[in-house]
C-alpha cells in the first residue's frame, strides 16, 4: 500500500518519512521543487514534484491512501493559509476521492473546532483547519484526522497521551510523537472514520490511537 505524502519536506514530513523508509512502507513524496530532492534520494525515498497552489493530480496515481501534512508555515500571511491549509487540503481531497484512494489521513489541530478560542494570530489558521476538517469528514471517503497539540522539538519519546486530563493541562506534542503516530496510522490500515489529539505523555502510540 503506497501512501502519498502531501507536506513531505515539512519538519513533520521528513521526520514521517524517514520513519517509514525504515519500516519498509512505500511511500511517495510530494515536494514542491528539485532542490528538495537530494535528502529524499540519499534515504531511497520516491519523489514526486507537485505544488498545492497548482496542479497536483498526478501525484496520486498508483498511490492507495494520503497524508496530508502540509502546512503554511508560520511566517505567511492569511492569504497562504487559505490557499494551503484550506483550499489545497480540500483539492486534495477531491483528487484523492476521484482516484479511488482508501484513506485520507489528515495532519489538524487540537481544538481546531473553535478556531474563536485560539490566539488572535493564529485564528485563521485554526478556522482553515476547522473547515478542511469538516469538508474531509463529509467527503465520503474514510478518513484518520489527527490533531496535536502545541509542536515542539523535543526528542520523540513514543509515549504520548490523548487529553489534557492525562497531562494534567500540558498540551504541547513533539514533532518526532506526531511522526512516530502518523506512521502508526500508516500502518493500520482498518482504522477509520477516527479522530485523535495527540500529545506528550506516558502511554505507548498504539494504545492512545487503538
Amino acid at each position: 500500500m503506497t501512501t502519498l505524502v502531501i507536506g513531505a519536506n515539512g519538519q513533520i514530513g521528513r521526520q514521517l518519512c524517514a520513519l517509514a523508509r525504515e519500516a519498509g512502507e512505500p511511500i511517495r513524496a510530494m515536494i514542491r521543487e528539485p532542490a528538495q530532492q537530494p535528502w529524499f534520494e540519499e534515504r531511497g525515498i520516491e519523489t514526486v514534484i507537485a505544488d498545492l497552489e497548482g496542479d497536483f493530480t498526478h501525484v496520486f496515481d498508483g498511490c492507495d491512501q494520503v497524508l496530508f501534512t502540509a502546512g503554511s508555515g508560520p511566517h505567511t500571511g492569511p492569504d497562504k493559509t487559505l490557499l494551503i491549509d484550506l483550499y489545497g487540503a480540500i483539492r486534495a481531497v477531491d483528487v484523492a476521492r476521484e482516484h479511488g484512494l482508501s484513506r485520507f489521513l489528515m495532519v489538524s489541530a487540537m481544538r481546531a473546532e473553535d478556531p474563536q478560542a485560539a490566539p488572535e494570530k493564529l485564528r485563521p489558521y485554526m478556522a482553515a483547519k476547522f473547515a478542511a476538517d469538516a469538508y474531509l469528514r463529509a467527503s465520503g471517503l474514510p478518513y484518520v484526522i489527527l490533531k496535536p497539540g502545541r509542536l515542539t522539538d523535543e526528542p520523540a519519546t513514543e509515549r504520548v497521551a490523548a487529553s489534557l486530563e492525562e497531562t494534567g493541562g500540558t498540551n504541547t506534542v513533539s514533532r518526532g510523537n506526531v511522526a512516530h503516530a502518523l506512521l502508526h496510522l500508516v500502518k493500520a490500515g482498518g482504522l477509520v472514520d477516527r479522530e485523535f489529539v495527540l500529545l506528550d505523555g506516558q502511554r505507548p502510540i498504539a494504545e492512545v490511537l487503538a
